[in-house]
């Protein structure tokens, strides 16, 4: 009410021109914010856009055992200040974004944990040697909550007659926003629930996942199960299709599946203007057994823990909003499409390739498993709330990025739509503001 009064008090001037002096008076902060987000953003510009050309670099010749730090240390005296470098890339993949017409460039953010497996030598990638232990131990902390990374956000309770299901999300200093969920398949065996998520031929024919265009397997061991994997995944109208070259390996320990599949370097398969490619993706499962929902005691139900992250080329924030209006409506669809290919199978179907694949596994034991937890951080906990915010945060940097998000809408403006997201964000950090 505050501020229509002070509206009312502006119009209610005796001319034209004082109302106008007024007005201008009033927005001069916002100016100022404007100002001060493009100036900080395009002072940063020389750093942030050889970052993916620096990481190249490294994998091609000596490896750099913390290639985030030193990104940040050489910021021009920010490196300190891990909010600001957040804001440094926020910045980058906006930019990114509204020109999305032309071809993505490699200055994707590499984490040292997904991205561990660089060598000298790119033809190592292409002998599917891109997924090792490492991945299976990352995996495996994500799972006991042992990862040393921030607490989880609850953010979602839903369910079916034959399927429950429950996600949670947390934001890090720099990259995108990285999810967990929880799903609880009914009458449904881990390995048929193993076999389901990697046929990507069964996936293609009965389309239970809408927004993949094609899937081809580019290479697979029948050592280990290791695969790499092509996808074409079908973007929103304002946006174009984005590709993914996937590399995929299955860990098992007893009737529990540590299924790793991430976004991996393949050299042979040069990188197109259309679709765009994705090169930061992290997807990984751990699929077991468990009681049912009907409280009887019985291990006849199937737990899915996934873990998902990726930078698909628009603002996180952006991103973020996306994810959690278009969550459930995705997820529900997974059960029907399961119930089906427990139909198919019974029917005694052929196996496809990549079921096949899916059954070649790489066994370890529990002891190794638990091993694998000396190493471990101090465990992130499972919070209930529902506020993404964490408390006591500097603001500052959020007057930044709307600033620099109000400027960017206004300079390279691509249509009612993207202003209208961009200034939804606005408006979001601004109510968050009042309320602190």
């Amino acid at each position: 009410m505050g501020l229509v009064s002070v509206f009312w008090e502006i119009l209610k001037k005796p001319t034209i021109g004082d109302v106008v002096r007024e007005l201008l008076i009033f927005i001069a902060p916002l100016w100022v914010a404007v100002i001060v987000g493009v100036l900080v953003g395009w002072a940063w510009k020389p750093k942030w856009a050889n970052i993916g050309r620096e990481m190249f670099m490294d994998c091609s010749g000596s490896k750099n055992s913390a290639p985030a730090e030193s990104s940040e240390s050489s910021s021009s005296g920010f490196g300190s200040l891990p909010s600001l470098n957040l804001i440094k890339f926020q910045l980058s993949s906006a930019i990114s974004w509204i020109s999305d017409d032309g071809p993505q460039k490699d200055s994707f953010f590499l984490s040292p944990t997904l991205h561990s497996n660089c060598s000298s030598s790119q033809n190592e990638k292409e002998k599917l040697g891109f997924l090792t232990d490492d991945d299976l131990e990352h995996l495996y902390k994500l799972v006991e909550e042992k990862d040393g990374g921030p607490a989880w956000i609850h953010m979602m309770d839903k369910s079916t007659p034959t399927m429950g299901y429950q996600a949670w999300q947390r934001d890090l200093e720099i990259g995108p926003t990285q999810y967990r969920s929880r799903t609880v398949f009914d009458d449904a065996t881990p390995e048929m629930v193993r076999d389901f998520f990697w046929d990507d031929e069964f996936r293609s024919k009965l389309k239970w996942d809408e927004m993949l265009l094609s899937a081809e397997t580019l290479e697979s061991s029948p050592t280990d199960g290791t695969m790499m994997v092509q996808w074409v995944r079908k973007f929103p109208f304002f946006c174009s299709d984005r590709e993914y070259l996937i590399g995929r390996r299955i860990w098992s320990c007893g009737r529990t599946y540590y299924c790793v599949t991430k976004g991996v370097p393949y050299p042979s398969i040069p990188r197109k203007t259309k679709p765009r490619r994705v090169d930061l993706y992290y997807s990984s499962w751990c699929i077991r057994a468990a009681e049912s929902r009907k409280g009887d005691g019985q291990l006849t139900a199937c737990e899915v823990l996934l873990f998902h992250h990726e930078n698909m080329g628009i603002p996180w924030e952006i991103a973020k909003l996306g994810v959690k209006l278009g969550m459930w409506g995705t997820v529900r669809k997974i059960d029907p499409g399961l119930r089906a290919y427990q139909t198919e199978r019974a029917s005694g179907a052929p196996l496809s390739h990549s079921a096949s694949m899916a059954q070649i596994n790489t066994k370890v034991t529990q002891d190794y498993l638990r091993s694998l937890e000396s190493n471990s951080n101090d465990s992130s906990e499972l919070e209930t709330h529902n506020s993404s915010e964490k408390p006591g945060k500097n603001n500052i940097p959020k007057l930044v990025v709307v600033g620099g998000a109000i400027a960017v809408a206004c300079i390279l403006d691509r249509g009612l739509l993207t202003k209208a997201v961009i200034f939804g964000v606005a408006r979001r950090f601004a109510k968050i503001g009042r309320r602190l």
